[in-house]
């Protein structure tokens, strides 16, 4: 995806923080937000190398998310586990991205990230529920 990003700095990162603090206290599942330094010019495949690095692919149950942020290339991408996207198919990811690229278009970028982590918290909270 590509969209509007001037100023990472602007991520309102303690909002962030308690935004995946609240969407995993409904499930098992992990949600990551990752934003890049540098640029790329191809942010799912960078996001998959990162979603691999951070542990994601080794949840019990392939329930892990990673919203992945390029500011410097302006794109970004959400990453889901095999669990995750056999949960909720391509029509989920196509709506969450859609969603999000129009917060980061109008400047909402930590509104963005926000809408993000709480619809895929949704998502993890209906399908994985927390383990006693």
């Amino acid at each position: 995806m590509r969209w509007l990003f001037s100023n990472p700095a602007r991520i309102d990162h303690a909002r962030i923080h308690a935004a995946i603090v609240d969407a995993e206290r409904g499930t098992s599942g992990k949600i990551r937000v990752l934003v890049a330094r540098n640029r790329t010019e191809d942010p799912v495949s960078a996001a998959q190398r990162q979603f691999e690095r951070m542990g994601l692919a080794r949840t019990a149950h392939r329930n892990g998310v990673l919203l992945f942020v390029a500011p410097r290339s302006r794109r970004f991408a959400v990453i889901g586990d095999q669990g995750v996207h056999a949960a909720c198919g391509d029509a989920f990811w196509a709506e969450l991205t859609a969603a999000m690229e129009a917060y980061f278009k109008r400047g909402e970028f930590t509104e963005g990230l926000v809408h993000g982590i709480a619809r895929a918290g949704e998502l993890l909270a209906l399908h994985f529920p927390p383990e006693s």
